[in-house]
């Protein structure tokens, strides 16, 4: 990959931000947590939220993702990160129309009663406006913003192209495996930029949540969305981080949070599919007592193989058991096991569950402790499946909004009743295709075979009988092959041995003869044919018998 001279402007752009940070340590070592309280940067957090902002959406977003990657960054710039917001100014409404009439192949005024032309909200990639259908139903149309996919991509591309350079003379860039965050980056964006996506999102989500009363995802209008024009149930709530004391009242929080919750271990646990982006200001608090998610740009899938691993890692946790935790992490984990200090790794996770075991909501950090642990196997060079860092940041973002409706609320409790629950429900349906009476069978057959073979195991031992049989090559027959091979070489030049001095002594004549025939030739020519039907015999009749036995 080659730096083209047209994109230069955005390599210096990127290096002087680069040079203007180097000597701030932002991102962690290994004892960077100790002293991040009392540490002074050079440069504020503050000022590198600005910086990310000039910089553009593709930076915005880059930034958004790291403020909940704790295992990079210190507290201070997480929390200045988490605030970064996309504000901008709106596009022009005659543009707006442009693009909807492009996009649906209808004006606004005919596919809307009434469409407000100031946005209710406008970000870098596309702006909101409240309108009403014909039928009287108030929707939330989304509009993208023109030539702004051309803009993402070129800088997606430089920062694919320097990522992948840093790798390759970085360790501390591998370690934190640097390409493979600007590549979650850039798979994000374009899935974003794509709005028939988040519309196909929004539907199978809000399939997957029907079963949970005290939640709401906005159903999509087929007629009015496109790859660039997204129209869908506006929803009129407030961030949970924002109501007060009197608001949150009389709001039902604990069978709210009770559904949230259980809504999130269903989508990562059994549907393999969640809402990625969990933060306040996509969760919205309903006077209803509902929360609605907001927002399905961003979502994460995880296959059966991680969604097992998941589900036991979350027992884990919940439990409080460090050392299964660690089982399952190595087991999903990649690594060099010669230059691992496994025992270190141990060590430090049991740490950690232990420091989140019993805690209620205002103090719980599973979303946290599970990103700490990343950070913690990235510095012994243990490589960690990119679902844990989505999972990660899941709950971190999910801790806030507990935290904030119920502080005293016992998650843990709830997680392991509730993914309990969950297994049942998988062994159930375990149960209906036939798998586990295939397992019970096998596992009756092996079971009932035990004792005898212990028996007769132990019996074989006690009369010095027990013999271990290896497939390998058999020496003894492996030369004898040899042998053989060798003797008919030699047969055979015996053969022709005769064959040749029967012929030379045909033309001596001699006063015994055979059949007219000088005597020695004729006993020559016999002897020679008998060894050669001997011969004949061994290699049609007799290695077939063999290789039968065999």
């Amino acid at each position: 990959m080659g730096i083209l001279p047209d994109k230069y402007d955005k390599y210096i752009s990127f290096f002087k931000f680069i040079l203007k940070y180097r000597n701030d340590d932002i991102f962690l070592d290994d004892d960077a947590e100790k002293s991040t309280e009392t540490k002074e940067w050079e440069h504020s957090p503050e000022e590198l939220v600005e910086d990310l902002k000039k910089m553009g959406p593709t930076y915005i977003k880059l930034g958004q993702l790291l403020s909940t990657r704790s295992d990079l960054l210190p507290d201070p710039f997480l929390k200045a990160l988490a605030t970064l917001q996309d504000d901008v100014a709106s596009v022009s409404y005659e543009k707006i129309e442009e693009i909807f009439q492009e996009e649906i192949g209808e004006r606004i005024s005919k596919a809307f009663s009434s469409f407000e032309k100031k946005p209710l909200a406008s970000a870098s990639i596309g702006q909101v406006h409240k309108a009403v259908l014909h039928s009287g139903e108030t929707v939330a149309v989304k509009i993208q913003r023109p030539g702004i996919r051309k803009k993402i991509t070129e800088d997606l591309d430089t920062l694919m192209t320097l990522s992948e350079k840093a790798e390759a003379i970085s360790e501390e860039s591998r370690k934190f495996s640097l390409y493979d965050t600007v590549e979650e980056l850039r798979y994000i964006l374009l899935q974003e930029l794509d709005y028939r996506k988040e519309a196909d999102n929004l539907r199978r989500l809000k399939e997957n949540m029907a079963e949970f009363k005290h939640l709401v995802v906005p159903y999509v209008v087929d007629d009015y969305s496109a790859k660039k024009v997204l129209t869908m149930e506006y929803i009129k709530g407030q961030k949970a981080t924002t109501l007060s004391a009197f608001q949150m009242e009389n709001l039902p929080k604990e069978k709210m949070i009770d559904d949230f919750v259980k809504g999130y271990l269903k989508q990562i646990i059994v549907d393999g599919f969640a809402h990625a982006d969990p933060h306040p200001g996509n969760i919205h608090v309903l006077k209803s007592g509902k929360l609605a998610m907001m927002d399905l740009g961003m979502v994460a899938r995880f296959d059966e193989v991680i969604k097992e691993n998941i589900l036991k890692l979350m027992i884990a946790l919940s439990d409080g058991d460090g050392e299964e935790v660690t089982k399952v992490l190595l087991e999903i984990s990649e690594y060099e096991e010669k230059n691992v200090d496994i025992h270190k790794f141990k060590r430090s996770v049991l740490r950690k569950v232990q420091e989140n075991q019993d805690q209620k909501a205002e103090n719980l950090q599973n979303g946290r402790t599970i990103m700490e642990i990343n950070k913690i196997a990235a510095q012994l060079e243990i490589k960690l499946p990119v679902e844990l860092v989505s999972l990660g940041k899941i709950l971190l973002n999910m801790d806030q909004i507990i935290a904030v409706l119920t502080p005293e609320y016992q998650l843990q409790e709830t997680v392991k009743s509730y993914v309990k629950q969950l297994m049942k429900h998988n062994m159930f349906d375990q149960l209906k295709t036939g798998n586990i009476l295939r397992n019970i069978l096998e596992s009756k057959e092996f079971l009932e075979n035990i004792p005898y073979r212990l028996n007769k195991i132990t019996e074989d031992l006690a009369n010095q009988q027990f013999k271990l049989k290896l497939d390998v090559i058999d020496e003894r027959r492996f030369i004898l092959a040899l042998q053989k091979v060798a003797n008919r070489i030699a047969s055979a030049l015996i053969v022709a041995s005769l064959i040749l001095g029967a012929a030379l002594i045909m033309r001596i004549p001699t006063k015994w003869t055979i059949w007219g025939y000088p005597g020695f030739a004729v006993l020559f020519f016999i002897f020679a044919a008998l060894i050669g039907l001997y011969l004949v015999y061994q290699i049609l009749f007799k290695d077939e018998e063999e290789s039968d036995r065999r």
